[in-house]
């Protein structure tokens, strides 16, 4: 009797000290790498099992036409943190090496740094791949995640693929490779138990991070490597799913998930916290005929899915770009299959309404909180317009309502899938009926092209302008 007592003023205890919900709440961001929108339980697959996220998805707002930026890392990640497409972002390229001189630059604001304006912990935990320390850049500090916002970081500098990638720590007493930072593992392709433990090592400084500051704000940013090729997974993991290493990887990832949401829950903070799931790009098929590859291994058998869409990471086609997008907020946020489009640039401006962040930074997103809990946020949202960046990072698509345009192809496959596009020529698909961009009605639907080809120009002009 005492015992039961005891734990109902546990309870008790946890729910008074509890903020309100909409009293800056937690905020809990989940990104994977190279994840496509098919690889998931609720989206159709038959064969991997994602118990938990799909469980957000259904308790969630599930946005079902949820895009990124560009198909690639770097520039989807900057795209994510500042809210701006990534022409402004002055990286150059879709993807920054190791040895690039390139990285985010201190003049952006990101999530981390406009939440600690308002006492936000913030912690990162997983990829980072915005910049390395690096002799072109002399070796400053400017390159990694403690200039922009971040009180703590595990993770890589680079795709754990590279040869020279590195698993890095923020440590006061660290020397390596600069101050403020620990090495602790380098070369990351050659060292099987370092990369088969990140998704573990991630998923345990997440939680910890989560009971040390259940009493505070936090910012919680969980980068997974996987299922970026090549794939790695833990013991207790291995020969788990049906589908073979790729359903192995995915259930390591739900795992996490759901330990995440555990450690939320246990903690007293579920509501007060909003959870944010999606990916980078879509899948990698480029390698999905590669039978033998020196660092992928069967590679075919190893890439997701990015159906219903054509193609996937590398593509301005449609399964490049669009991807998983979950908002998840008991009590907050009603579940709904959200059918209005949205994007990662409107992450931070969404974010920043929730947690009462007041900036003038510049941004290309939206406020979504309407769409999040229409009867709750009340507000007119903007229509979505949305510009498909390339490997320069400037458009060569863009979205209008259902309509899109191509004026230019791109796939690593090399495949163009007997399409031909030109800025003179653009090809025009409703992307809403016709999800495959299967049909062009360019000919059908002269006035829109002009239209969206305007818009097209007006954001390359503006992403141009070097601000």
């Amino acid at each position: 009797m005492k015992s039961a007592l005891f734990s109902a003023f546990l309870i008790s205890l946890a729910t008074v000290s509890a903020r309100e919900p909409l009293d800056r709440p937690n905020v809990v961001l989940i990104f994977l790498d190279d994840s496509g929108y098919g690889d998931y339980s609720h989206n159709g697959n038959p064969t991997i099992e994602t118990p938990a996220i799909s469980k957000i998805a259904n308790e969630g707002a599930n946005f079902t036409q949820f895009y990124v930026t560009t198909p690639a890392c770097s520039a989807s990640r900057y795209a994510l943190l500042t809210g701006r497409y990534p022409g402004h972002s002055g990286l150059g390229s879709w993807v920054i090496g190791p040895g690039a001189k390139q990285h985010l630059r201190t003049a952006e604001t990101t999530i981390a740094e406009g939440l600690k304006t308002r006492g936000y912990a913030t912690g990162m935990f997983g990829k980072w791949h915005l910049g390395s320390p690096n002799q072109k850049n002399g070796m400053t500090p400017e390159s990694l995640p403690l200039a922009h916002g971040f009180d703590a970081w595990i993770g890589t500098n680079v795709s754990h693929d590279y040869a020279d990638a590195k698993l890095l720590r923020s440590d006061p007493d660290g020397t390596n490779p600069i101050p403020g930072y620990s090495e602790l593992a380098r070369d990351l392709p050659s060292d099987d138990a370092t990369s088969t433990s990140l998704t573990g090592r991630y998923t345990d400084a997440a939680v910890d991070f989560i009971k040390t500051n259940k009493d505070k704000p936090f910012f919680a940013y969980v980068a997974h490597n996987q299922p970026h090729l090549g794939l790695y997974v833990s013991e207790k993991f291995k020969g788990r799913s049906r589908r073979g290493m790729l359903g192995d990887v995915m259930a390591e990832i739900d795992d996490s998930v759901a330990r995440i949401l555990a450690a939320v829950k246990d903690s007293g903070v579920e509501r007060n916290t909003l959870v944010i799931f999606s990916s980078d790009n879509g899948p990698w098929i480029m390698f999905q005929n590669t039978a033998k590859h020196p660092k992928y291994g069967e590679a075919r058998m190893r890439v997701g899915y990015a159906l219903p869409f054509r193609d996937g990471k590398g593509s301005c086609w449609e399964g490049g770009h669009r991807v998983a997008g979950v908002f998840y907020w008991p009590g907050v946020i009603p579940a709904a299959r959200q059918l209005e489009p949205a994007s990662t640039l409107d992450v931070l401006p969404t974010v920043f309404a929730l947690c009462g962040v007041e900036t003038e930074s510049p941004r290309d997103g939206r406020d979504v909180r309407h769409l999040l809990a229409p009867d709750r946020f009340e507000g007119n949202i903007a229509p979505f317009e949305f510009a498909y960046c390339a490997q320069n990072n400037l458009p060569i698509a863009f979205r209008e309502g259902p309509w899109k345009i191509h004026t230019k192809l791109i796939s690593q496959t090399g495949d163009s899938y007997g399409f031909k596009a030109s800025h003179e020529r653009p090809l025009l698909f409703n992307v809403e009926e016709d999800i495959g961009e299967r049909i062009d009605r360019s000919a059908e639907h002269p006035d829109i092209v002009d239209r969206l080809r305007k818009n097209l120009d007006a954001a390359t002009a503006a992403m141009s302008s070097g601000s």
